[in-house]
């Protein structure tokens, strides 16, 4: 490319590092479809029912706790309301709460 050319590379892979970045895809896509195939064919009994449905609040905050360490008050905040509502509600409804409070923290100008 000259100078001053209108194409502008905004991108650029090789054929090497985008065969490994769809080989991971594929990778992670067998293994979650493996896993729900399989899970139906296993007898799970209410403890171990129990353990799995702590897994999503777990990971949620295993996600959100570095930004509430590495941030400001207002994510402080909002990560303590979100760990909070992770154990009442479905982890959905618990992001929806965090981003929510959040917002209006910052709004707040916290």
């Amino acid at each position: 490319m000259t100078p001053g050319s209108e194409d502008v590379l905004f991108f650029a892979v090789s054929s090497a590092t985008l065969l490994a970045i769809v080989a991971m895809a594929g990778a992670t896509a067998l293994t979650r479809l493996a896993g729900l195939v399989l899970i139906r064919h296993v007898a799970l009994g209410p403890r171990v029912r129990r353990f799995m449905s702590a897994i999503p609040p777990a990971v949620l905050m295993a996600v959100i706790t570095p930004t509430a360490l590495a941030t400001g008050p207002a994510e402080t905040a909002a990560t303590v309301v979100t760990g909070l509502a992770a154990t009442r509600l479905p982890l959905l409804g618990a992001v929806a709460i965090g981003v929510f409070s959040v917002a209006m923290l910052r709004a707040a100008g916290l």
